[in-house]
């Protein structure tokens, strides 16, 4: 299977192959910052299956995870985790086709926005789901 994607003005194209590791939606406060949205839906691959083209900005949001945007348009694209195994999430609205993959679970909803309503019959976990 392949994936490809890019940012909102084009200058960072991406290509994920591979199955993905999870398809989630990150409800801690750090992703919703980051993605400026309610939650941070996004799909994890081994950081071999991604390769991508153009110049990001790459900031860490905590101890644990580097963020990387557009330097030209501040679309936020990969969140990469620095603790192994080596792995790169992809934002899943920046797929060409952003209903390819569908989230599985919902995490860290104990900080997702109150009037957020979950009814999506999803998984739902406080924290980091159990391994």
């Amino acid at each position: 299977m392949s994936w490809t994607g890019g940012c909102l003005c084009g200058q960072v194209r991406y290509e994920a192959t591979g199955t993905p590791l999870n398809v989630r939606a990150c409800h801690c406060t750090l992703c919703q910052r980051s993605a400026s949205a309610p939650f941070f839906a996004h799909a994890m691959f081994a950081a071999d299956d991604i390769t991508w083209s153009g110049e990001t900005l790459d900031y860490p949001t905590s101890e644990r995870v580097m963020r990387r945007s557009c330097a030209r348009c501040g679309t936020l694209v990969f969140a990469q985790p620095n603790d192994a195994p080596a792995r790169i999430a992809i934002s899943l609205p920046t797929l060409d086709d952003p209903d390819a993959l569908v989230p599985d679970m919902h995490i860290f909803t104990s900080t997702k926005r109150a009037w957020l309503e979950l009814d999506d019959g999803l998984p739902q976990y406080p924290e980091r789901p159990p391994a």
